[in-house]
Formats: C-alpha cells, sequence, structure tokens
C-alpha cells in the first residue's frame, strides 16, 4: 500500500555488490573485447533489448543497465540480437545472476506493424532507421533464445511489451487473446511498470543465492506458481465489480458492499472467498487475492474478457490495489499467473538520482556514424517527470507508468540541461522538451495523500477535472524561467503534449507557455469532438478546447506572435460513428485545418479502448450481459473511411467520400462551395484505380509513418502565412 512509501528501501541504499570496484564502464559493454578491457571475466547480468543501445536516460535498457551498475553489478548489453541463432545470445558468456529481456522501448508488434497491420519498412529504434532487426513479440523470442543459450540462467522480463502482456490479453495482430507472456516466454519472473525498485531487489537477493521461486513477495512483479498459499483470502472478481457514487459526477469504478452467498466457481479446493466490501479488515487486505476469470474463460468470453479489463484498472492504485490472480491451462497443466499490487512511485530523490547517472547521452561507438532517428529526436530533451492521471482509454501510459506523478527536482532538471549544453555533440542552444507522457503534470498531485491512497477512479480529470486535484503550474512556470536564463540556453521548446484541461486551469501558464516556449505551432490532442467517441476516449469536450485556444490566441497576439494550434484526432476509435467522423471533417475544413498524417486506433494491449474494441461493451462502467454496448467501426473499409474523413482535402480520398456522403444521405455536401466536403469533379490520375495501375501525382502524400513511434498528425492551418510557417518538429515521446 502507498502508505508503506515511508518505510519502503531508497533504490540506491543496498550494499553494492562486491564488483562495485571495476567501477564506472564508459559504455555498458556489448562485446567481449568490451569486457577484457574493463578487466572482467564474466557479467553478473545481460541485458537483452530489441532496440540499439543508447546510453541516454530515454532508453529504458540504459536507464536499467545503469542503475544495475550503480549497484556494484557487472551489466552487459546484448541489442538487437540475431535471433534466427543462439550464438548472438553467447557472445557476452554466461551471466552469473540473470538475463533481462525487453522489446524496447516499444511493444515490438506497435513497433512493426502499422494500425492497419502492414509491415514497417524501418525502425526508428534502429541504426539508420533499418528494418526488420527485431522480430515480433520478441519478448518471447528473445527469452526462449536465452534459454536455450544457458538453461540453467534465470530469466527476468520487463518493458512495456512485457508490462502490457502480463495478463491474459487481446492480441489486435492475430485478432485472439492471448495468454500472459510470461507462460508463452516460460521466463522466471516479469517486472511491469517502471520497474526500478523490483530489479534492484531481485538483483541483490539473487546475489546473495535466493531462487527466483523463492522471490514472490516484490510489488510491480508477476511470477507462476501452482495454487494459492493457503493463509492467502481469495476474493472472486465477479463479486466486487458493483457500481456506487463516490462524488458528483458519477465515478465509474467506485464500489459499494453486497452480501455474497455464492463461492467463486474457479476458487481452488480448501480456498476461503469472501466478498470485497469496504468493512474489510486492514489486516487482511495485504493477504488477500483477487482471482480473476481464467484465460480459457476470458479467450472464450468477450464479456468476462471485459470484466477482467476493468477488474486489473480498478486495482492499479498502489495505494489500494490486491494481488491478482489468474488461472492458465486446465489439470494438471494448469498454472497460476501471480501478479503482485504495482510497485510504490519513486521519491523525488531517487528520481534525481537515477536521471544523473553517468550516462554517456550518445549511441554505443559500435554504430559508427549511423543515425538512430528516435535518439536524434530526444537527445536535447529533458525528462522532468514520469506517470500520467488522464487514464485517456486508448493510451498504455498509464497502465505502465502508473497515475501517480513522479517528479524531479528542479535543480536536478537544471543540472540536465547545463549537462546537455557542455557535453552532447551538435548542441545549438535549443532545448527540444521539457516534459515526460504529459508537458504539465510535473508536481501535480491529490491535494489529500489518504485520498489518493484510497481513490479508484480511472481518472483525474475526467469526466472533469478532480476537485481534489491540485491543478498549480507554479512550480513548473518557475523551472521553464530558470531554463530559458541559462547562460547559452537560446531556447526551451516544449514537444510533449499539453494537457489543456489542466492548462486552462491556469492561465498564467498558458501565457508563460504562448510567450516563450512555442516555436510558432503547438500540438494538442482533442482525439474527438463527437460526445460519443470522447466518452469511449475519457477526453475533455470541445469547449475545453476553445477556451484554451482563446488563451493562446491572446496571449500570442500580445507578445507579437503569430502561431497556431495544431490539433490531431484519431480515426476508428470505439464510439465513433460514420455520423462522427463527417461532424469532425466539416469542423476541420470550417476552422481551415488540412491534416497531413492520421492516426487510426490501434487496440493496444491491455488497454480499456482494446476492451471496447474486442468485446462491444464498456468497461468503464459494470459489465454484464445486458450492459452499454459500444460502437465499433472494424473492419479496413471502415477504418479507411474513417481515416479519408480526416483527409477530406486528398482527391484519393474523394470518391470514397463521394459514396459515402450519398449512402448517408448528405450528398449536399458535395460540390465546390464553401460548406461543402468534397467536390464532385476528380483530377486526372487521382482516386481509385485498379492495382498497380496508380502512378505518383502531385495530389498524393508520400509522407508516411517513419518514425515507428505512434503518429503525430500535422495540420496546416490556411490562415498562415507559408513565409512564416514551419512543420512542427515531430514528437519525441508517445501520448
Amino acid at each position: 500500500m502507498l502508505a508503506a512509501a515511508a518505510v519502503i528501501k531508497d533504490i540506491f541504499s543496498h550494499r553494492k555488490f562486491w564488483a562495485a570496484r571495476f567501477g564506472t564502464a564508459p559504455f555498458l559493454p556489448m562485446s567481449r573485447a568490451e569486457m577484457d578491457k574493463l578487466g572482467w571475466e564474466e557479467c553478473d547480468i545481460i541485458l537483452v533489448t530489441g532496440d540499439a543501445y543508447v546510453d541516454h536516460p530515454s532508453f529504458g535498457m540504459a536507464i536499467v543497465g545503469r542503475l544495475l551498475e550503480a549497484q556494484g553489478f557487472r551489466v552487459g548489453i546484448i541489442a538487437q540480437p540475431d535471433w534466427h541463432s543462439v550464438d548472438p545470445f553467447r557472445s557476452l558468456g554466461k551471466p552469473k545472476l540473470f538475463f533481462g529481456v525487453t522489446a524496447g522501448n516499444m511493444d515490438s508488434m506497435v513497433n512493426r506493424y502499422t494500425s492497419d497491420r502492414r509491415l514497417r519498412s524501418d525502425d526508428a529504434y534502429t541504426p539508420n532507421a533499418e528494418g526488420a532487426k527485431r522480430p515480433d513479440r520478441a519478448v518471447i523470442v528473445y527469452s526462449q533464445r536465452a534459454r536455450e543459450a544457458y538453461p540453467d540462467v534465470p530469466i527476468i522480463i520487463g518493458g512495456i511489451e512485457a508490462s502490457l502482456r502480463r495478463i491474459a490479453h487481446f492480441d489486435y495482430w492475430s485478432e485472439k487473446v492471448r495468454r500472459s507472456v510470461l507462460v508463452d516466454a516460460k521466463a522466471d519472473i516479469l517486472v511491469y511498470g517502471n520497474a526500478e525498485r523490483a530489479i534492484v531487489d531481485i538483483a541483490h537477493r539473487l546475489a546473495a543465492r535466493a531462487t527466483p521461486d523463492s522471490i514472490t513477495d516484490i510489488r510491480g512483479t508477476a511470477f507462476l506458481r501452482a495454487a494459492t498459499p493457503a493463509d492467502w483470502i481469495e476474493i472472486d472478481s465477479t463479486r466486487i465489480d458493483t457500481p456506487g457514487a463516490l462524488n458528483p459526477p458519477i465515478d465509474p469504478y467506485a464500489m459499494e458492499g453486497v452480501t455474497a452467498k455464492a463461492a467463486a466457481p474457479e476458487a481452488p479446493k480448501g480456498a476461503q472467498v469472501v466478498r470485497f466490501i469496504r468493512e474489510v479488515k486492514n489486516e487482511d487486505r495485504a493477504r488477500s487475492v483477487i482471482r480473476m476469470p481464467s484465460y480459457e474463460a476470458v479467450a472464450n468470453d468477450p464479456i468476462l474478457y471485459a470484466h477482467a479489463s476493468r477488474i486489473l484498472h480498478v486495482e492499479s492504485n498502489p495505494g489500494n490495489a490486491r494481488a491478482l490472480v489468474q488461472r492458465h491451462g486446465e489439470g494438471k497443466n494448469a498454472r497460476e499467473v501471480w501478479i503482485n499490487p504495482p510497485p510504490i512511485p519513486l521519491t523525488m530523490k531517487e528520481m534525481d538520482a537515477l536521471y544523473e547517472l553517468p550516462y554517456a547521452r550518445v549511441p554505443h561507438p559500435a554504430y559508427g556514424k549511423a543515425k538512430i532517428p528516435a535518439y536524434e529526436m530526444i537527445r536535447f530533451s529533458v525528462t522532468i517527470q514520469r506517470g500520467c492521471f488522464g487514464g485517456c482509454t486508448f493510451c498504455s501510459i498509464t497502465e505502465h507508468e502508473g497515475r501517480i506523478i513522479q517528479n524531479r527536482s528542479e535543480d536536478s532538471i537544471i543540472r540536465e540541461i547545463e549537462q546537455i549544453r557542455d557535453e552532447v555533440p551538435g548542441f545549438t542552444g535549443v532545448i527540444s522538451d521539457l516534459g515526460g507522457p504529459t508537458a504539465n503534470m510535473y508536481r501535480l498531485a491529490c491535494k489529500s495523500k489518504e485520498i489518493e491512497m484510497s481513490c479508484r477512479r480511472p481518472s483525474c480529470v475526467f469526466p472533469a477535472v478532480c476537485p481534489n486535484l491540485n491543478t498549480d503550474h507554479s512550480s513548473l512556470i518557475h523551472l521553464y524561467r530558470r531554463a530559458r536564463t541559462l547562460p547559452g540556453i537560446k531556447k526551451i521548446l516544449i514537444g510533449s503534449g499539453v494537457r489543456y484541461d489542466l492548462a486552462v486551469e491556469s492561465p498564467e501558464y498558458v501565457k508563460e507557455l504562448a510567450q516563450h516556449h512555442v516555436g510558432g505551432y503547438l500540438k494538442i490532442a482533442p482525439e474527438a469532438i463527437g460526445e460519443g467517441p470522447l466518452s469511449k476516449m475519457m477526453k475533455p469536450g470541445v469547449g475545453t478546447y476553445y477556451k484554451f485556444k482563446e488563451l493562446f490566441d491572446k496571449f500570442s497576439k500580445e507578445a507579437g506572435k503569430e502561431q497556431y494550434l495544431i490539433p490531431y484526432f484519431i480515426a476508428a476509435h470505439p464510439g465513433t460513428t460514420d455520423q462522427d467522423m463527417l461532424e469532425l471533417a466539416l469542423w476541420l475544413k470550417t476552422n481551415g485545418f488540412r491534416a497531413d498524417q492520421v492516426q487510426a486506433f490501434l487496440p493496444s494491449p491491455m488497454a480499456t479502448a482494446t476492451a471496447m474494441y474486442h468485446s462491444g461493451k464498456n468497461p468503464l462502467r459494470k459489465v454484464t450481459r445486458d450492459s452499454e454496448d459500444v460502437i465499433i467501426p472494424k473492419g479496413l473499409k471502415v477504418r479507411r473511411l474513417h481515416k479519408a474523413f480526416l483527409r477530406y482535402h486528398d482527391p484519393e480520398n474523394w470518391p470514397m467520400l463521394r459514396e459515402a456522403l450519398r449512402r448517408m444521405g448528405r450528398a449536399d455536401l458535395i460540390g465546390s462551395g464553401k460548406r461543402q466536403l468534397v467536390p464532385s469533379f476528380q483530377p486526372a490520375g487521382t482516386g481509385l484505380k485498379p492495382e498497380g495501375a496508380r502512378k505518383p501525382t502531385k495530389y498524393q502524400n508520400f509522407r508516411t509513418q517513419h518514425t515507428g513511434l505512434p503518429p503525430s498528425p500535422v495540420a496546416r492551418d490556411r490562415k498562415a502565412s507559408p513565409a512564416k510557417a514551419k512543420r512542427p518538429a515531430r514528437a519525441a515521446k508517445a501520448r
């Protein structure tokens, strides 16, 4: 529980492992030759990653590797190994303690495929953006090869791919529910979320000769066990899903106690099954576990899948979450996937120390002069916080990093800016971002720790900003002002997405942002304008956008600057109808926006919107056979139509849009008038043609999603002066 934070051990307070005598490596070694130069005979820990090794704190393996090095361990890196052979997994020899395996900064399937399941030709996390350098479901493949290389070495899996697949999950690319990745990877332990606490504890225990199967009490971990221990209280998940009021407006995750009489159908023989009510004794909470429907049950029943998704999100607050257990398999082959409660967030002191470890801040020298696009995007940016309490249903940030914001101190951030200025090659005086998952949640938190510990709301800002949330942006404003006055710093830009429903709570912040930290364009994410999709996204109404725009335009004008907001949207999100997309297209045209790129909804593992996509139900409320149905835009044809509405101005889309408008009874929108959406004529060389017959024309948009990151659609305001208009830089971070 969150209250335990006071007694949680600082991650840098462990006694260092004996190998600390070797000192700090300039880069964590990727070869035997580098190990020899360091005087190492072996590695204590070998990290296997699907990304190129960039020794920068925006790359997960660099953070984990440097953190473990700071604990005194000898850490090697195997980056983007050729998985077709076991040999690359033996390149550094046998690790003394364990293999740490991750797909990299992105889920490998999201990295390799577009939202239309088309294979990407490039990879932003690879030298020269070369594609096909990681396998599908990389965590599983790498784990299997590592086990083949050294069968007796423990395997710990982590990173976003493992984190979001820790439980039975819907897999968009195969259109089925897959088992926990822990089962398929045959790993010993899975660490989820920001796993610093867990991985440090695991490393020291294994170094003390503990066995992996004895490590069952660490928060933020999942593991397999044969059955629920006898001293644990089992709770049937199907009896805790009773909505109730918490604070107006109605909180969809609040619960009220109801006495239950029946026993859980899946409870192991002899296990005690109780109804979860608010009167459960505090001393019993620490030894209670919620039994989820089994993998077989959720794989065969989308309604149970939606229910399980809802329970998983309910039990996500480290202050009140219980352990979860889900059976995989039947009979003698049955195994229990046990998921401990989420990790305790890092303190500011720990965050400072973590981000000030001795990173080289450049790619490993083995890559020579090759460009790694993901690094090029972030090399002059600074992470100031982690986590997000927005809870957007399509986004995985909250599921992975948690909703409690973890902040760095202002002094630590300033020191990093100075380090970039003084040490990073190619720096021109411009910091590209001070941010994180969002730009403006720095040092925002619940006003009451007691409320924060007990809260079960999925979002602190939907359907409105919670009255218990502190929205004071003064710390962030002070940071901006201090940063831009540093000698040698010409400009501080904000590249992370601004949460505008929070920004309007602080007009002074909007003024500071508009007048000093925008390079002509500012990207924000309304995502939709219709109530149907917005309610399923848990995003604010368009009125909040207008309020922010009014402030932004006012302060830009006061500064004598011509600046524009760049809104971007998601096509084909659950809850979206053709009519919603038509209204959005008309809104875009009325406001003079032309989307250069568009993003279709991608059902990522474990997201709430993915549960909607798979089940057709709304897990933001109690899930039953008769509960609310959600409209799901499925199928390539409807997804393409919704994307076409966002790019109404592209002649290639006009035939499809004219057909749709006639079908919808809106043929009046076909024509060349200002209030009409698409013209009735078709330019030569554009539109649908037989396969292979089309040739490139001046109307085609050749820009592609070449970064491998979730795309940031770029719009052009037609009122902007061509001489002043500049394309905004691509987002360095996923929403």
